[in-house]
């Protein structure tokens, strides 16, 4: 009758606590990042009344009742989600993102729903903690020193919460270069071809070149006469001149060419009109339109920052330029289910859980381990049904042992009524 009790008191309270963790997931299953706990039930003792069958798995055991053994975390991947903000990040496979809460304490979570706040940090949407990774050394005095495609990572103990100038400018490059492609055609009519320039610091130019049929022709083929130009955006100034002469062979193709630079602001500046078939061209055809391709990069401001594949967050100009500024970290440990949970979504290290650590390649560099998505994120991995389920099981358990505890009560009351 005592066992009764025990029994039934401990499973009433192992799966009260059951009861919890399951009412628990199901309260944050539409919580971005959340991951999913399990309780685990052993015996407290057991009283061994025969041998063990192996064949009917079956032993003649008496349990003296239960209790939790360990919550366990869910690690299976959630669902994910498309959204429209570019700074929204989703983890396929293995890992954390790394965030550092007001007081400095570094937290690890799957929830990617970041953002950048006024101060150009990128956080937390709802906690604003603050995102840790990997900064480029590409950004000086408001100024991008150099275009990045990635940003690779350094070692764990030195990421840093991804703060951003406010300002940020992409240098403009002089153009050295300009590459003209066109057919000029074979009548006895002026032809234009022209390409902005850029200078050092910034400035706009055009380069203008003015095709004129030569008096004098070949026997066979055609001559023309170049005038290069360089002036100001509107045409009123002229900054420099130059002159130069090419000859075509009778099908079109490009035999000489003697303009080949042109001063740009002290500085030469290559004139290509390409070899061959390549380039320009003198044929009988339609003379068509003619386009042109410099080296030259005009001066960009700072449009914003963007998260794209694998983490990389880019910083976007308004020459149409872009570039790797900074690569989110993503942090892994030797037992997740060591991990404490801090808050719904966020967790700390433990001496369980190991220290964070980053994935390496045959090089010995530091690599992601896992691919992270952007304008994604990854939906709580605790399914309806299933949560339904044990909670309707958790139920039922709770309520066979309450009548465990109510059966011995009666005994108990028959037993002391036959007594007297």
């Amino acid at each position: 009758m005592n066992q009764a009790f025990y029994s039934g008191v401990s499973g009433m309270q192992s799966h009260q606590t059951g009861i919890d963790v399951t009412a628990d997931n199901l309260a944050s299953i539409n919580t971005v990042g959340f991951r999913g706990y399990s309780a685990e039930f052993s015996n407290i003792f057991d009283d061994v009344m025969g041998n063990y069958d192996t064949k009917l798995n079956l032993s003649e055991s008496v349990g003296y009742g239960s209790y939790v053994n360990a919550i366990s975390m869910n690690e299976e991947q959630g669902s994910l989600m498309i959204t429209d903000s570019s700074t929204d990040v989703a983890i396929q496979g293995n890992g954390w993102f790394g965030v550092q809460d007001a007081s400095g304490k570094t937290l690890y979570t799957r929830n990617g729903s970041f953002a950048t706040d006024k101060d150009y940090n990128l956080v937390s949407r709802s906690e604003g903690f603050k995102v840790l990774g990997t900064l480029g050394n590409n950004m000086q005095n408001g100024v991008l020193t150099q275009e990045l495609s990635e940003v690779p990572l350094t070692e764990v103990s030195k990421q840093v919460p991804l703060t951003f100038p406010k300002d940020l400018y992409y240098p403009a490059t002089a153009t050295t270069k300009v590459d003209f492609f066109g057919n000029l055609g074979i009548k006895d009519t002026a032809q234009t071809m022209s390409s902005a320039v850029v200078l050092a610091d910034g400035e706009k130019r055009t380069l203008q070149l003015v095709y004129t049929k030569s008096k004098k022709q070949p026997s066979e083929g055609i001559d023309w006469d170049i005038k290069a130009t360089i002036k100001s955006i509107d045409g009123a100034t002229t900054y420099s001149t130059q002159d130069g002469k090419v000859s075509f062979n009778s099908s079109g193709k490009l035999l000489t060419n003697t303009l080949t630079s042109i001063d740009n602001n002290g500085a030469p500046l290559a004139i290509n009109l390409g070899t061959g078939y390549e380039g320009v061209i003198s044929t009988s055809q339609k003379a068509t339109s003619s386009h042109s391709v410099n080296n030259g990069v005009d001066r960009g401001e700072l449009i914003g920052y963007d998260i794209n594949l694998n983490g990389v967050v880019t910083a976007s100009f308004t020459n149409g330029r872009s570039s790797a500024v900074a690569n989110i970290a993503l942090y892994h440990f030797s037992n997740e289910q060591g991990l404490d949970r801090y808050s719904g979504t966020h967790f700390a290290e433990s001496s369980n859980s190991g220290k964070a650590i980053f994935y390496k390649n045959s090089d010995g560099k530091s690599i992601l381990g896992a691919n992270i998505l952007n304008h994604k994120l990854e939906n709580s991995n605790v399914k309806m049904e299933v949560g339904m389920t044990q909670l309707i099981i958790l139920q039922r358990a709770y309520s066979a042992n309450a009548k465990s505890v109510t059966t011995g009560d009666e005994l108990i009351q028959k037993a002391l009524s036959m007594d007297a």
